[in-house]
């Protein structure tokens, strides 16, 4: 509960994981058609096949938890929805495992999180946004100024 042991994942590095997927299967493609194929015959067209990351890419931003559809006929809510931040997905908890204590507001909260806005019903302080000038630092842990 206290952040200074929560660290955050950044949409950057969510996506710079998939693409470490897709570029680790289109290696696999490349190594096996470079051993299919004869010497004189190869060429970069015929062993790079870019699919495996397009397709890697595609899957993080149309199935993945962490990815959901931007409502724009709004602009205020459109920018709230950008900031929010979720201990929901891949890595962190589910709405059954989540205690009240994980819930509930900490000490370590204030200045980093708005104790406010946070949605009703099941996802009740699993999803939050940040206060107005918390800042994520390069090793992804909220800072206060």
């Amino acid at each position: 509960d206290h952040f200074g042991n929560r660290r955050l994942r950044t949409v950057g590095e969510l996506i710079q994981n998939q693409i470490r997927v897709g570029l680790s299967r289109m290696e696999r493609v490349v190594r096996e058609r470079m051993t299919t194929q004869d010497v004189e015959a190869i060429t970069p067209q015929t062993l790079i096949n870019i699919r495996p990351v397009v397709a890697a890419i595609k899957e993080f931003f149309g199935t993945s938890q962490m990815s959901q559809f931007l409502d724009q006929n709004n602009p205020l809510p459109a920018l709230t929805h950008k900031r929010r931040l979720s201990a929901l997905g891949p890595g962190g908890l589910s709405r059954e495992r989540a205690g009240l204590e994980v819930r509930d507001v900490h000490y370590s909260h204030y200045g980093r999180m708005c104790p406010i806005e946070t949605p009703e019903g099941p996802n009740i302080g699993l999803i939050g946004t940040p206060s107005v000038y918390a800042r994520v630092n390069p090793f992804g842990f909220i800072e206060t100024p």
